[in-house]
């Protein structure tokens, strides 16, 4: 049974107003989904969403994600109304530089907002990743216990848009497979877009599509005025309490109600109502057309949610306190990774690999995987079904799946995930994955199918997460796939993504270097590995040390006259090329280059050091795009690269018809010395 006071009627008709009055004090923004919304948005934060208002980083918290970003105010009105820290203030100066309150939420940006969202689709994605690691962190610290602190449901508000983008599809298929039962999505039936009514591109049955999926469905029609109807919606969240399987709720409103003119209109989705319609609407809700960002409630209501939440807060507390006691060794790991801290033994399991011998460095990454694992409880991760090719799994430990999977690996706590032919949803679970901090996940898909996932890992380097990247068949040595599977431009598309590190290591122990170096540090990277065999040139030792600073001096004649700089598969023919020209008295210095971001970030007396100014004659040598390498070896430089598609053949051919060899770097910095 509903309760709802005139206290809480007042709370959902200043909401509205408030909504109206930030978009038409900015003049732009969001202000239809805002309305409709704000009496769904009102009761879950009153009834549903366990959090705390004073720590909005508190452990036990669930997760709010606003999948329609586009409808921040829907949002930065419930944490203004929790007293998370948003003022009427931050509202007055919503979508302006500087304001806590941007025009779409950001992580780490304003206290409550748990993702960043905005591009459609990402949020329902990434939802489905935080649920997944709810789940896996309940393994982690409590797998047996009843009444259990680590309990967290994710609730999720989703938009007409974030439902056409295929992203939210890959992952509510996937959410359905793993039977991720602490996840509901309310989603804004509401039927309008910016283009108008969705009949015009979304006319396939929804809810039918989420049952497919393995969703419990539930629907609220809205009532004959137009409005939310709550009792329905209550009970459709009651049922979601209890449900066994992913929810879908789907919530009929009518945009920008109760506009007189406005509702049910395209225009109101994406434009400030106009002043008359503004203080039309506020005549039929009952308020002052003259007053603009008033809340006189807002004070009873931040009382009223205090009480509740701190009883909330206790209540957990009294869990947590005797789960502390009851499993001290695990209270210990948490304990670890809430202060951010590596296992002490990390560096001493890293495995070095002998040089001279040979090693694809997708088989050196696998290695380190395994190795690291059995210090690091909280790695884990998977592939888009290509485990056998990453070599990303996890060796002896189950499937993250459902325990009531008909396979006999399953594990709902395993740690060896697989997410399926789905790269954009992998790019973005593993976002939801990693958001809390907790654990180090990763995910691995050929290079050129980054592309898929592009839009998750920009926003994965937006809100610097620590998500790894494992992205093998780097370059036309993969072969005889051809063009297709051979990436050209993905390294400097890549690299061009700011806050995202690209290495591309040259051998088994540069891939062993470059896995210390990304788990010591917390923003997201991408490691491109090889399919191929490489000679193992470098030392462990040389490079740990070489990998964590980007670039380093592999080969150091006296007086070097010419500098070349290779990463990955072309480091060994760098070397091949340096000995032959040594032979004909040209003293040439060899630079590994695995990751241009830390190069690019250590001072500049080392980067000096490493490539002095006074030599100019230099080549770089990657087997892929030369579009930014002309910023290392200036205008009297060479850079021999790949800038068209490859071809069908075997790696060995490939490199030779497109001239990757030691004679052809040989020829190249003969022509910087001319």
């Amino acid at each position: 049974m509903l309760t709802w006071s005139p206290l809480d009627n007042d709370a959902v008709r200043y909401s509205r107003a408030l909504a109206m009055d930030a978009v038409e004090r900015v003049g732009n923004g969001h202000p239809g989904t805002a309305m409709s919304l704000a009496p769904v948005a009102y009761l879950l934060f009153r009834d549903y969403v366990n959090h705390d208002p004073k720590d909005p980083n508190w452990l036990g918290r669930d997760r709010f994600v606003l999948s329609a970003g586009h409808s921040s105010l829907t949002l930065y009105t419930q944490l203004l109304l929790s007293g998370s820290g948003l003022e009427i203030a931050d509202l007055q100066a919503f979508r302006t530089w500087g304001s806590a309150t941007p025009g779409h939420p950001e992580y780490g940006h304003t206290p409550g907002v748990e993702t960043t969202t905005g591009p459609l689709g990402q949020g329902i994605a990434t939802a489905v990743g935080i649920a997944m690691a709810t789940r896996f962190e309940r393994g982690l610290f409590d797998p047996t216990s009843a009444d259990s602190p680590f309990d967290q449901r994710v609730w999720v508000l989703a938009s007409d848009g974030d439902l056409q983008e295929g992203v939210s599809g890959e992952a509510s298929s996937l959410a359905g497979t793993q039977k991720l039962a602490n996840l509901c999505v309310l989603w804004d039936d509401n039927r309008i877009s910016i283009e108008g009514d969705t009949a015009l591109a979304f006319t396939e049955d929804v809810c039918a599509r989420y049952a497919a999926y393995g969703w419990d469905i539930y629907t609220v029609p809205k009532l004959a005025t137009g409005d939310v109807d709550l009792e329905a919606l209550r009970a459709a969240l009651d049922a979601a309490l209890t449900s066994e399987q992913p929810v879908f709720i789907a919530v009929q409103t009518t945009i920008a109600w109760p506009a007189p003119s406005a509702q049910n209109t395209a225009k109101s989705h994406g434009s400030a109502l106009g002043a008359a319609e503004v203080a039309s609407t506020k005549q039929e809700l009952g308020l002052n057309p003259e007053e603009s960002f008033a809340f006189p409630v807002l004070a009873d209501i931040r009382q009223a949610r205090a009480t509740q939440c701190a009883r909330r807060r206790a209540e957990w507390q009294v869990r947590f306190d005797a789960w502390r006691e009851r499993e001290p060794a695990r209270a210990a790991l948490l304990d670890r990774l809430l202060a951010g801290k590596l296992p002490p033994s990390l560096a001493e399991v890293i495995p070095a690999f002998p040089v001279g011998d040979s090693m694809a460095t997708r088989k050196a990454s696998g290695a380190v995987i395994n190795a690291v694992a059995g210090v690091m409880p909280e790695l884990w991760g998977g592939s888009a079904d290509l485990a056998e090719s990453n070599n990303t799994v996890i060796d002896g430990s189950g499937d993250f799946l459902p325990a009531d999977s008909s396979l006999s690996s399953a594990d709902p706590f395993g740690r060896v995930v697989h997410f399926g032919v789905r790269e954009h949803a992998m790019g973005s679970a593993l976002n939801g994955m990693a958001l809390d901090g907790l654990t180090r996940p990763f995910g691995g898909t050929f290079l050129v199918f980054s592309d898929y996932m592009r839009g998750a890992v920009r926003l994965a380097a937006l809100m610097g997460l620590p998500v790894t990247y494992i992205w093998t068949h780097d370059s036309i040595g993969l072969g005889e796939d051809g063009p297709t599977h051979q990436p050209v431009e993905h390294l400097w598309a890549l690299r061009a993504i700011p806050g995202l590190a690209i290495v591309r290591p040259a051998d088994a122990n540069e891939t062993a270097g470059a896995w210390l170096a990304t788990l010591e540090q917390r923003g997201p990277v991408g490691l491109a590995l090889t399919r191929q065999d490489l000679p193992i040139l470098v030392s462990a030792e040389q490079a740990a040390q070489g990998v964590r600073r980007g670039g380093y001096i592999l080969i150091d004649p006296p007086q070097p006259v010419a500098i070349i700089i290779a990463t990955g598969s072309e480091v060994h023919l760098a070397v091949e090329a340096a000995a032959n020209l040594a032979a004909e008295g040209i003293a040439v210095r060899v630079v590994s280059m695995p990751c241009t971001e830390w190069f690019d970030e250590t001072d500049s007396t080392y980067r000096d050091h490493v490539l002095p100014p006074a030599v100019t004659a230099r080549v770089a040598v990657e087997a892929g795009s030369t579009q930014g390498w002309w910023k290392y070896v200036g205008s009297s430089g060479r850079v021999i690269g790949l800038d068209h598609f490859g071809a069908s053949a075997g790696g060995p051919r490939l490199f030779t018809e497109f001239g990757f060899t030691a004679e052809a770097i040989c020829t190249a910095v003969r022509e910087t010395l001319r």
